[in-house]
């Protein structure tokens, strides 16, 4: 098991003044500082802010912008709305999963470089189809070459 950085999560805690009000904002700097929620770490948050560790873990599934499991360095989203899907998602996401050897429930690389998701929305209709990594940056008009060709500059690059 990996060893976990208690002192780091109580800072997070503590700026928040351990108030239930900010769990939610709690969480979500924790998450960014794992990339996910382990167990142990939702288990110490709930000690800490002296809550239970099911109201924690509540939250923490409830919301789908929270993992449990450990998600890659860059985390690739890929629109499967009504305007990206008619405007051809789908071979996107199919050449993406192809790339990167993921098999078909897997949605993150062994080494844990690289997570593919499919979402609803990003709220990008006229870019259709778009594709965004980190939520930093984002591809529209995306195709199947022209998202292997980002992944290959990400490997590049890295």
């Amino acid at each position: 098991m990996q060893q976990r950085n208690f002192k780091k999560l109580q800072e997070i805690i503590e700026k928040h003044e351990g108030g239930v009000s900010h769990l939610i904002a709690i969480l979500q700097e924790v998450q960014e500082e794992y990339r996910y929620l382990p167990e142990e770490v939702l288990t110490y948050v709930a000690t800490a802010m002296g809550i239970s560790p099911a109201t924690v873990f509540g939250v923490a599934t409830f919301y789908a912008q929270f993992s449990l499991v450990p998600k890659g360095k860059y985390v690739i989203r890929v629109c499967d709305g009504t305007a990206c899907h008619v405007r051809g998602s789908e071979p996107i996401n199919f050449a993406l999963r192809r790339e990167l050897d993921l098999e078909a429930q897997q949605q993150t690389t062994e080494d844990l470089q690289f997570t593919v998701e499919t979402v609803s929305c990003l709220g990008a209709c006229g870019l259709a189809p778009v594709v965004t990594i980190n939520d930093t940056e984002v591809y529209g008009e995306m195709t199947p070459d022209g998202v292997i060709e980002v992944l290959q500059k990400i490997q590049t690059d890295s």
